[in-house]
């Protein structure tokens, strides 16, 4: 491994983005040799959109693309990485994000910190917005487990790492994430993208496909990319391609397609040219991570963000994780000032007896704009799987400005839980 002149290919998806001019010119100007650096970007834009300034430099590789003929982020990322060139190192990230200075180096000291022969650094960026002083500070993160939908496809949330671990070494991952992915350019032929996949779904199937072919996950110790989160004004794929548009195919066909294929292969079916790995198995993905695909269940130690792999537990642990329902009641007195007159969403901690989350989720604004016209007295319902008693919650409200509100919470009485099969 070379720090200082390894090519690294740098794969940006663009769908009618005006930030990814900006976030080129934040990557270039912030590595500690940009002459190391190959784009390859799909450029979904408009008829009317200037070229690109880059569009001679020959370290660039650039398909354009109509945004009526796009058909989602995994397909961009698919046709990407046919641009690849055998690169020593492939890095996926979106064309809204900024980087940490001399990130290259940073990255690949990174990895060689693994001391994994296949190695994957990915995880949530931390976010930024946007602004004429644009603040990168803030995390790192890990994913954590938050729910299966359900068609039984894990739902992921970012999560602080845990306190001792920031600034040390890479620590192991369960999950892999599509917004900030740096692998060894061979993952390109090892596990290309699937062009089928939509949205929902996408980071679960790269996942188990590349733990499947023998790469170690792993979650940098440090803050590297920073993304922008908020987007409220930015166009969106589904956005345009609803089911009156005049495109060749919906979001929601592309999404229905998509969301079948990932139920195959998490159940560990094949799948034609995108399926598994032959070097581990989905048994052994399931024990590393600790969960369960076919009962939809999930080991406390995973909910907690634990650092995997996770401890050995009996070949029976998802009969001991229970299916609870439990109601969050409190008064408009104890919510902070604005947390319903612009929300983007709440998030929701359920925590057990010893102070472990149990549930995370966020409630979004369709929920919250019912609470908006309620009572003086207001309830949240949550469904949720865990192997102890929940006892407290926290709700901690986010604005559209990106504001966090002040936090509250209170503790579950006995009425307000149950186990759901006990439920009438």
């Amino acid at each position: 491994m070379d720090l200082d002149n390894d090519l690294i290919f740098v794969s940006l998806a663009s769908y009618r983005d005006p930030q990814l001019v900006p976030t080129v010119c934040d990557c270039l100007g912030k590595a500690s040799n940009p002459a190391r650096l190959r784009f390859g970007i799909c450029w979904q834009r408009d008829v009317e959109d200037l070229p690109l300034p880059f569009v001679e430099d020959p370290r660039f590789r650039v398909l354009n693309v109509n945004w009526r003929d796009s058909k989602g982020a995994c397909w961009a990322r698919a046709e990407i990485m046919k641009l690849w060139q055998g690169e020593d190192w492939f890095l996926q990230v979106d064309s809204h994000c900024r980087f940490v200075e001399a990130w290259d180096r940073v990255l690949l000291r990174a990895m060689a910190e693994t001391a994994s022969a296949k190695p994957i650094l990915s995880t949530y960026a931390s976010p930024f917005t946007l602004g004429e002083n644009e603040i990168l500070h803030g995390g790192p993160f890990q994913m954590i487990f938050q729910e299966f939908t359900a068609e039984g496809i894990p739902q992921l949330r970012p999560g602080a790492v845990l306190p001792g671990r920031a600034s040390q070494k890479p620590l192991r991952a369960r999950f892999l994430a599509a917004g900030f992915l740096f692998a060894p350019g061979k993952f390109v032929e090892e596990v290309p993208y699937d062009p089928e996949l939509y949205f929902m779904g996408e980071e679960s199937a790269m996942t188990v496909r590349a733990f499947t072919h023998g790469y170690d996950l792993f979650h940098p110790a440090e803050s590297i990319v920073w993304h922008d989160y908020i987007r409220a004004d930015a166009r969106k794929h589904w956005g345009d391609h609803s089911d009156t548009a005049d495109v060749p195919a919906p979001w929601s066909k592309l999404d229905g397609t998509s969301r079948t294929k990932v139920r195959r292969l998490l159940a560990g079916e094949p799948v034609e040219g995108f399926g598994l790995g032959q070097v581990r198995t989905l048994d052994e993905y399931e024990a590393y991570a600790g969960l369960s695909f076919r009962t939809r269940k999930v080991q406390a130690y995973t909910l907690r963000g634990g650092e995997p792999p996770n401890p050995e537990a009996p070949e029976d642990w998802p009969n001991k994780v229970y299916p609870w329902i439990a109601t969050i009641r409190f008064t408009r007195e104890q919510l902070p000032e604005g947390a319903l007159s612009d929300p983007m969403l709440w998030s929701l901690s359920i925590m057990d007896g010893n102070g472990c989350e149990i549930c995370h989720r966020d409630v979004n604004r369709d929920e919250l704009t019912q609470l908006a016209s309620g009572a003086e007295e207001l309830a949240i319902v949550c469904e949720f799987p865990s192997d102890t008693i929940p006892v407290n919650w926290t709700l901690w409200p986010l604005t559209r400005s990106g504001q966090w509100l002040r936090k509250f919470g209170g503790q579950l009485s006995d009425g307000d839980f149950a186990i759901l099969n006990n439920v009438d």
